[in-house]
């Protein structure tokens, strides 16, 4: 099996923390060809286990300093434009990361993640929360991600029976999503599994074989997908590559389409 992939992440992280986001760029995918189930083949196990980790690496002495430098970096490039020098992660190569038990019980804020992976002509999307990824096949948008709101019948049983509850579509009357890594103040059930919890990392996975009929990708967050529909954001990029061959480009453009001045919310497409 070739270990040439393509790895497309997006983290859409809540309020205004983004530690958390940039934590798991800087190490979810060295977590994803760590664990023995890439070696053997299964990505789609790799995957799931690399997105549960994110929450295990975060609650613990290790997980706190890195959180805490990855959040004075992003402060100091915000004020100064230049960024900090790399923490003690090692670009997210870490070989061993101790299981830690204690006060901290791992971040209050939290980041939405969509993975797309592709390996050959396998294309694996892995999601947790509501960012999304679509593809164009023959000019029409097909989703292979599912937003994941407090309402899904299944994201509502799986809160309700954890002993959360929803109200005004918010899970415990303020996140408004069912899944993220992160937001660890809604997973202290020590009775349940990660994958049980009134808030779950645990990612739905889709895998489908791309053909000559697929055209492109987009992975964005809820701050594109508030603005366009799926199709929508698909027909306008189709319209911009008529012109513009620069991806970034027509990224901006797209980001541009959708965010209004007066606008609080971040988008964030790839």
């Amino acid at each position: 099996m070739s270990n040439a992939n393509l790895t497309i992440e997006k983290y859409d992280m809540m309020v205004h923390w983004k530690e958390v986001s940039r934590f798991c760029a800087k190490f979810l995918h060295h977590q994803v060809v760590q664990h023995e189930a890439y070696a053997a083949g299964d990505l789609g196990t790799s995957v799931r286990k690399a997105f549960l980790r994110m929450d295990e690496m975060m609650c613990g002495k290790t997980g706190q300093k890195e959180l805490a430098l990855l959040k004075a970096a992003a402060d100091y490039s915000s004020i100064n434009g230049q960024n900090l020098p790399e923490s003690d992660g090692q670009n997210g190569q870490i070989n061993h990361w101790p299981s830690e038990e204690g006060i901290h019980k791992g971040p209050s804020s939290g980041t939405t993640a969509c993975v797309a992976i592709i390996r050959n002509n396998q294309l694996l999307v892995a999601n947790a929360g509501d960012s999304r990824c679509v593809i164009c096949r023959k000019g029409k948008a097909h989703d292979l991600s599912k937003d994941h709101k407090p309402e899904l019948a299944a994201e509502k049983k799986r809160i309700l029976e954890a002993g959360g509850y929803i109200q005004y579509g918010r899970v415990n009357g303020s996140l408004n999503l069912a899944r993220a890594i992160g937001d660890m103040e809604m997973k202290q059930n020590k009775s349940l599994p990660a994958e049980k919890q009134i808030v779950t990392a645990n990612p739905d996975i889709v895998t489908v074989e791309l053909t000559e009929d697929d055209d492109f990708l987009i992975v964005a967050c809820d701050g594109i997908w508030d603005c366009m529909s799926s199709q929508q954001a698909v027909d306008f990029v189709k319209e911009q590559l008529k012109t513009e061959k620069k991806l970034s480009a027509v990224c901006e453009r797209v980001l541009d389409r959708c965010l209004a001045p007066s606008s609080g919310q971040e988008a964030v497409i790839t």
